[in-house]
């Protein structure tokens, strides 16, 4: 393996890893925080790490460069994500054990295949859809806890809110894909957008209520891993390689070693309809890309 691609692929397993834990993250830090004041407190330290990261020239140069009504933009689309999203994500992480949110929630790449086609005028092959109906029955799986025959959903607002979140997150993705704004500007600005929104939320809704030490560790661990170190290091991982599809595969790997922490550190047994699910969402996914090679 040349040295960039040992680089890249250190960075991105890195990033992988990472993200791996945040599921257990979410679920411990909902013991001591409401969805609202987890996405508020992790934002504040994640808008922190990135206001840091624009001390580096090149980082401060490119936010100059952005033009005005691309700062604007990405200003706006705070609200979309991490505002909205996370508000989603967590409220649904309040509602379900950790292992049925994280396996539904990861179901967003054939969201994103499926809203993006028309919105940004693509072709829906029957493949796709083939793929996509794959992964959708392993949610159905998860979402009857194993009874798919009998349809009845065991938590329907935590599944709703967790699949609600994997649109959310495509239409932030698909909004952005032809906006040319280096990524951690943008990640900057969103942050930035979002914070006077969410502190105002948490004023409305009295949510500025003392917060244990535990709650004060998780809203620092999500606002740096999953919103801070793994982007940066992700980032470089694409930028380092020369085959983003080898590099962006490791992220496979995240559902089975999240599932494996969710199982060690938060507790929570681990349901046979959630793996059986889980490998159904991913096989749709693989399936998927391998159509897009």
């Amino acid at each position: 393996m040349m040295p960039n691609e040992h680089r890249a692929f250190k960075l991105g397993l890195s990033a992988v890893m990472l993200w791996s834990t945040v599921a257990t993250a979410f679920s411990i830090s909902l013991r001591y925080l409401t969805p609202l004041q987890l996405v508020a407190l992790a934002s504040a330290v994640s808008w922190c790490f990135l206001s840091l990261r624009l001390l580096q020239p090149a980082r401060w140069q490119a936010l100059r460069a952005t033009a005005m009504r691309d700062r604007l933009f990405g200003l706006a689309m705070g609200w979309l994500n991490p505002a909205l999203y996370y508000l989603v994500l967590f409220a649904a992480y309040d509602r379900l054990p950790a292992q049925e949110a994280m396996a539904i929630n990861y179901s967003w790449g054939i969201t994103l295949a499926l809203i993006a086609a028309p919105l940004l005028g693509q072709k829906l092959s029957l493949y796709s859809l083939l793929t996509s109906g794959i992964s959708y029955f392993g949610i159905v799986v998860i979402a009857t806890r194993g009874e798919p025959e009998a349809l009845n959903f065991a938590q329907p607002e935590g599944v709703a809110l967790a699949l609600l979140s994997t649109l959310i997150w495509s239409l932030y993705w698909v909004i952005n894909a032809r906006k040319e704004i280096d990524p951690e500007v943008q990640l900057f600005l969103n942050f930035t957008g979002a914070l006077p929104l969410l502190s105002a939320l948490v004023w409305y809704q009295g949510a500025a209520a003392p917060v244990s030490w535990q709650g004060w560790a998780g809203g620092v661990y999500v606002g740096l891993f999953e919103m801070g170190f793994a982007f940066v290091l992700w980032m470089g991982a694409m930028q380092a390689t020369r085959s983003t599809i080898r590099i962006s595969s490791l992220i496979f790997l995240s559902p089975p070693v999240s599932l494996l922490f969710i199982w060690l550190i938060a507790g929570e047994a681990l349901r046979p309809y959630t793996l059986v699910g889980l490998l159904l969402i991913l096989l749709g996914l693989w399936l998927q890309r391998r159509a897009d090679i």
